[in-house]
């Protein structure tokens, strides 16, 4: 019976010993984890309604045409530090407050660039003879660079919070694959480039309106700090203020628009609180 008891306490103490030794799984976004990412996007705009009010003229051009401005791939341009901005990009931090759930704050930095080769319906009135004889049967042609140029390129500048779920679905030694979905709201502070009807060029940041979206993504993360992510955004834009002129005049125009976009990207996670 001694010998009985001698090895069961032998493999208890095996087993038990055996099971404290075992490498413990960590979730990359526990609660507690702080994710940081970079990454660049491409976007599509649906046609929009644009109302441009000022001195003068109270006009809105029926479904205007416009697209994103990529910038052509360079490692010096894309890559160093003092020129990493100019390309369309996406940056946030996202804190998770529980696992698997993550509040971000960041921005999308989106281009968004009216065609120029379009004819588009005009209502309303301008009192310049000379803009106004550019009027042809309730349509304007926007060729050339005379009666408007209209683009937000320094930055359509989406600066959200949102809200993400994430879910595991391949859980490996050193590779993790997660999807995950939810939504955003925020201010739009573009940098609009605009020249309308000979005025100066206006050129300069200002908060313009706000913007919705709903999310959704699928995350790759290597030895559980690494995060390769590939992100879908629909969402909504709504600028009831954009600057047209230079100087402080209350000349601005209006617009609203659905937008699809894509970005991918690269981040690292890592946790601000101890294991338990």
């Amino acid at each position: 019976m001694k010998k009985f008891i001698a090895v069961g306490l032998l493999l208890s103490n095996f087993v038990f010993g055996q099971a404290t030794t075992e490498k413990k799984e960590v979730n990359p976004f526990k609660k507690g984890s702080v994710m940081i990412f970079w990454g660049w996007n491409n976007a599509k705009y649906s046609k929009s309604d644009i109302h441009f009010k000022g001195d003068g003229y109270d006009f809105q051009l029926d479904k205007v045409v416009a697209h994103d401005r990529q910038t052509k791939f360079d490692w010096g341009t894309y890559f160093n530090p003092g020129s990493i901005t100019i390309p369309q990009v996406n940056y946030r931090i996202t804190y998770f407050p529980k696992d698997n759930f993550g509040i971000t704050i960041g921005m999308d930095h989106m281009k968004y660039v009216m065609d120029q080769d379009q004819v588009v319906d005009f209502k309303g009135h301008i009192s310049d003879p000379k803009y106004a004889g550019m009027v042809n049967n309730g349509k304007v042609d926007l060729s050339g660079n005379d009666f408007l140029t209209f683009e937000h390129t320094d930055g359509l500048n989406y600066i959200n919070i949102g809200a993400q779920k994430y879910h595991n679905v391949l859980d490996k030694k050193n590779i993790d694959v997660f999807v995950s979905y939810g939504a955003g709201l925020g201010a739009l502070l573009p940098k609009s480039n605009v020249q309308l009807m000979g005025n100066e060029r206006s050129d300069r940041f200002h908060l313009a309106g706000f913007g919705l979206d709903a999310r959704a993504a699928v995350s790759v993360v290597a030895l559980r700090h690494i995060v390769l992510q590939a992100e879908g955004k629909l969402g909504y834009i709504n600028m009831p203020d954009i600057k047209t002129t230079l100087n402080n005049k209350p000349d601005k125009a209006s617009q609203d628009f659905v937008y699809a976009q894509f970005n991918f990207g690269i981040g690292y996670t890592f946790n601000t609180k101890k294991y338990n």
